[in-house]
């Protein structure tokens, strides 16, 4: 079972990009961020035509969270984080996939800060550590998917010495990874790929995609039976080589 996250930057913008990665790689699986699409601007039949069934939490303009399944369509369980300190925003939607309960999750960015933004970010990241909470000790596979915007470790950023200040990297957003996975919570890819650079995100600035100047944000946190399924993860650095593309790229974990 393939599982995939896609932070794709406007979903109805990038949908030829969008198409030609589904087409190419076949995910069971795909958690998106950053429609910013209103509930009715969804790209369904797009989808369906691919193969894929949808669920989809939309804004106008910003966020937006989906859940697609090929050949079925996804069971929603949750829509929105309990206690979401701005419920306004699109910014969780979870469901079950074939035995699998898959949370889809756009945290906020946090800049500037120090600020309101910042602020909200913190206390988005409380509600929905209080979610996982919960979540970890199921006894089915739960998967925790998405663009985080929190860079855990100086490995995951070029040149973290520029990012010391950023709400992407300062010690009290880090902690949060380091509180999830302490709990229990397995980063996949960084598990997978233990000493390796690996990056989901570089801007559209100064070549960085060339120069390969970029972040790891975008990560996929599983539980103990989730954890036990695990047999491969990567990054689709391809797609982001795309004309017209997103600045993030798709990653994907494997599960026997």
């Amino acid at each position: 079972m393939r599982i995939a996250i896609y932070n794709v930057n406007g979903v109805n913008g990038r949908l030829p990009v969008l198409l030609e990665w589904l087409g190419a790689t076949s995910p069971d699986v795909v958690c998106l961020q950053e429609l910013k699409a209103p509930q009715e601007k969804f790209p369904l039949k797009a989808l369906e035509e691919a193969g894929y069934g949808a669920i989809w939490h939309g804004q106008k303009s910003w966020n937006g969270v989906a859940i697609l399944a090929r050949g079925c369509t996804p069971v929603e369980t949750r829509r929105g984080l309990p206690d979401d300190p701005d419920p306004a925003q699109s910014r969780y939607l979870e469901a079950a996939v074939n035995g699998v309960l898959v949370g889809c999750l756009y945290l906020p960015n946090g800049n500037p800060r120090p600020g309101p933004k910042f602020d909200y970010k913190l206390r988005w990241i409380a509600a929905f550590e209080a979610l996982a909470a919960d979540l970890l000790p199921l006894d089915q596979p739960v998967v925790l998917a998405g663009d985080y915007n929190i860079i855990p470790t100086e490995r995951d950023v070029y040149k973290p010495e520029r990012w010391t200040e950023d709400a992407l990297f300062v010690p009290d957003v880090r902690a949060a990874i380091e509180r999830l996975t302490g709990a229990g919570w397995l980063d996949a890819l960084r598990h997978l790929h233990p000493d390796e650079q690996v990056f989901t995100f570089w801007d559209y600035f100064r070549n960085a995609f060339a120069r390969d100047a970029g972040l790891r944000i975008d990560h996929l946190l599983l539980n103990a039976a989730a954890a036990k399924r695990l047999k491969a993860a990567g990054v689709d650095r391809s797609a982001r080589a795309l004309p017209k593309t997103s600045d993030h790229a798709p990653v994907w974990i494997a599960l026997k």
